[in-house]
């Protein structure tokens, strides 16, 4: 088996983990890592070989992106606080305490190597969290904590992780020019990120086609994480920035065939970015299996007790940042999303689950300093690294479903049904209010009056039953009936038309992209 016969195979199973977790109830991730061990003790599939200079930007830009186009950043803005205990100060705590670890028990390890260790192992991975966290009906303030600690980690981990490499290749440290150097990349990460922002969403405006829309939104998180690295900044926030941006102010409330095709685009996206990511991770068990033969009992020690720092770091933050958010919450009557029991806070904690940065910043590594030696202990860091990855990612994301049904852990469901009752509520006022509009400067027939108006109700009573009174439901109801039973037999009838179109293809002398012109168009008025 060749790299590529091996790179479809992570592809498929990518596709095939997501039904098969649903039905055995575990995480696609999950399974995508064990495949990736199965594959990895196979003695005929090769080990991957991609630079470690190429990680970063092939999988991280598109994966920001996706998990940046589930969240807002109102919803950002409304949990800072919580968010920037979790993505700055713990990453910054558990950085630390790892590193005092790993240059205590490894024999020889300098400092700066100890520090990339902590920050490559500090970030709990997104995708993870959230993957498994989405299937568990968590409450949507926990989702929401755990997507934005998710995002925001990497900024702060990869900075402390490229200035401590840095220093290992270097031979230089000055405490002074990494928070110089941190505080400029993020003042150039942000200013591009807008920039970037502000651009595709004037390219955007000008390409009517949902084609090249949907083809220029894969292109723009790679441009600005690349153009980002070039200047010395943070390609992880200029992502994050840019997406935000395009989140907010490239919305086009009728433009519904492209935000449709979008979505469903980003949703393929994601899930084999992330099928293949965590296959990648069960993979480089070959690598680290190499590395620990003659010394498995010492260097499964020092992942254990690297393991152990950072789960223990995690829940000890945890416990008084939670406390500290809640008091202040009261006091202030902020609307910030903050953990409301000690068995969410365990929820939390358990999520915390190390991933895709982890193992891209682990292959990262270097192979030699800038004098050209070997990268000191780079075997040691990388064996370390796959550990707290593996035990972590497997541990945890095996057990938490069992954790969460355990402790009752349960999703706000009368909030939400509130929520959606409301926006249908202000939807079909809207429309009522652009009925009353068009009526001022169009003059409509009281018959035609009366129907758009029952159909402006029926907008908002369609999204949300329990608006109706009860004689209203019912004649609704009736409607949807007839209107039911009218769609199913137009869907007979397009279908029949469809069937008719695409046996023209295989005819002599038919043009197949007439054929296809003509089956786009019943394609499009099956789908309104």
């Amino acid at each position: 088996m060749d790299q590529l016969a091996l790179l479809f195979v992570l592809l498929l199973g990518a596709v095939v983990s997501v039904p098969v977790g649903d039905r055995l109830r575990l995480p696609a991730p999950v399974l995508m890592t064990l495949l990736g061990i199965v594959l990895a003790l196979l003695p005929f599939v090769p080990n991957v070989d991609i630079p470690p200079e190429l990680i970063l930007p092939l999988l991280l830009p598109p994966l920001l992106y996706a998990a940046v186009r589930r969240t807002s950043w109102r919803q950002f803005a409304a949990n800072v606080r919580p968010i920037l205990l979790l993505a700055v100060a713990l990453v910054l705590v558990t950085t630390a305490c790892v590193a005092a670890v790993a240059h205590e028990i490894v024999p020889g390890l300098p400092v700066a190597a100890a520090v990339a260790l902590g920050a490559l192992v500090a970030p709990p991975d997104p995708v993870a969290a959230t993957a498994v966290a989405g299937k568990l009906g968590l409450p949507r303030r926990l989702v929401s904590i755990l997507e934005g600690e998710g995002l925001f980690n990497d900024v702060t981990a990869i900075v402390l992780y490229n200035v401590a490499i840095a220093a290992v290749a270097s031979g230089h440290f000055s405490a002074w020019e990494a928070g110089l150097d941190f505080l400029l990349s993020a003042v150039v990460a942000t200013g591009l990120g807008l920039a970037l922002g502000w651009g595709a969403s004037k390219l955007l405006d000008l390409l009517d086609d949902p084609t090249l829309q949907i083809g220029l939104t894969l292109l723009v998180p790679y441009a600005s994480y690349v153009l980002s690295e070039e200047l010395h900044g943070s390609g992880v926030l200029a992502v994050l920035v840019t997406a935000m941006f395009l989140a907010e102010y490239a919305i086009d409330a009728d433009d519904v065939m492209t935000r449709l095709a979008g979505h469903t685009f980003w949703d393929i996206v994601d899930t084999l970015v992330t099928g293949v990511a965590f296959g990648l991770i069960g993979l480089e068990l070959h690598n680290a299996v190499r590395t620990a033969e003659g010394r498995w009992a010492e260097m499964l020690g020092w992942a254990g007790a690297v393991v152990g720092t950072v789960v223990v770091v995690r829940l000890a933050w945890l416990l008084p940042a939670t406390w500290l958010t809640k008091r202040l919450h009261a006091r202030r009557d902020f609307t910030e999303e903050v953990p409301m029991s000690w068995r969410e806070t365990v929820i939390m904690w358990w999520s915390g689950m190390r991933g895709v940065a982890s193992v891209a910043l682990a292959l990262a590594v270097p192979l030699t300093t800038d004098e050209g030696g070997p990268f000191p202990d780079r075997d040691e860091i990388v064996f370390i690294a796959f550990g707290v990855i593996m035990a972590t990612l497997l541990l945890q994301g095996l057990t938490l479903p069992t954790l969460v049904r355990r402790l009752g852990v349960e999703s706000d469901s009368e909030r939400e049904k509130a929520f959606e009752r409301e926006l249908a509520l202000r939807a079909a006022k809207a429309a009522k209010r652009r009925l009353k509009e068009i009526e001022e400067t169009e003059e409509l027939p009281d018959e035609l009056t009366e129907q758009l108006l029952r159909r402006a109700v029926e907008i908002g009573v369609r999204i949300n039953p329990d608006l109706g009174d009860e004689e209203r439901l019912e004649a609704h109801e009736k409607r949807m009936q007839r209107l039911h039973r009218l769609r199913r037999i137009q869907s007979e009838l397009l279908s029949a038309a469809r069937h008719e179109v695409l046996s023209a293809r295989s005819e002599p002398g038919a043009d197949p992209e007439v054929v296809d012109r003509v089956l786009r168009h019943l394609d499009v008025r099956s789908l309104r």
